[in-house]
């Protein structure tokens, strides 16, 4: 699918960091295609999801949709396919260069395979290129994502003391990034990061069950 608008790609592609100006001045970045990007793509999963599942109610549906394209998600889909390589970013004035970067990038690309293309080619390129081939529906729909409901049950049943803390807060422009720890007997197990507490403290707690399991402390 070759593109009609490599502008808009080229524009994909460009971080706020990265900033172009064109001759009327206005400034130009990723964001606006990022913004369109990602209710076309939730607009395409939430279909493809509805078709797929005719007999599954609507929280069951949200919460697969939810997995699929969380913050974590897309970035790791966004390096799977390649796109951190072709992300514009100001390295001069020392930039940082955010985790979910590359995640947003990808929803932009959507953005402008949409403005491009129009619905039926993107929504061709999101179920052939992005879904089908990168996600397990079958390890999403029967894996618990509760990790922190799970831990805390394992904790009882262990007579072990347990409980979430913040200990970090990164902001990037708009953005808010936590970082919670998973503290079990005063002593710290493992820290995640998110876009909000409850998602820093679900990270923490995934990343906690993997080192219990890891020292035979959980079995399943």
């Amino acid at each position: 699918m070759a593109p009609d608008n490599l502008h808009l790609y080229q524009l994909a592609f460009t971080h706020t960091s990265f900033v172009r100006q064109n001759l009327q001045g206005s400034q130009e970045t990723n964001e606006r295609l990022e913004f369109l990007g990602d209710a076309i793509l939730g607009a395409v999963i939430a279909e493809y999801l509805f078709k797929k599942y005719p007999y599954k109610d609507e929280g069951f549906l949200t919460e697969i949709r939810s997995r699929m394209v969380n913050r974590e998600s897309l970035n790791s889909l966004a390096v799977k396919v390649g796109l951190h390589s072709l992300i514009k970013v100001d390295n001069i004035s020392g930039v940082t260069r955010h985790k979910f970067i590359n995640g947003n990038a990808l929803e932009a690309l959507v953005g402008a395979v949409y403005l491009d293309k129009g619905y039926v080619d993107t929504k061709s390129f999101i179920l052939k290129k992005l879904v089908k081939p990168h996600f397990d529906l079958h390890q999403l729909t029967t894996t618990t994502s509760n990790f922190k409901s799970k831990l805390i049950e394992w904790a009882q049943g262990q007579n072990r003391s347990i409980r979430f803390e913040i200990v970090g807060q990164k902001q990037s422009g708009s953005t808010t990034e936590f970082t919670a720890a998973v503290v079990v007997d005063n002593d710290i197990i493992a820290s995640g990061s998110g876009l909000s507490k409850k998602k820093a403290e679900q990270a923490a707690a995934e990343k906690s069950m993997e080192v219990l399991r890891s020292t035979g402390s959980i079995l399943s």
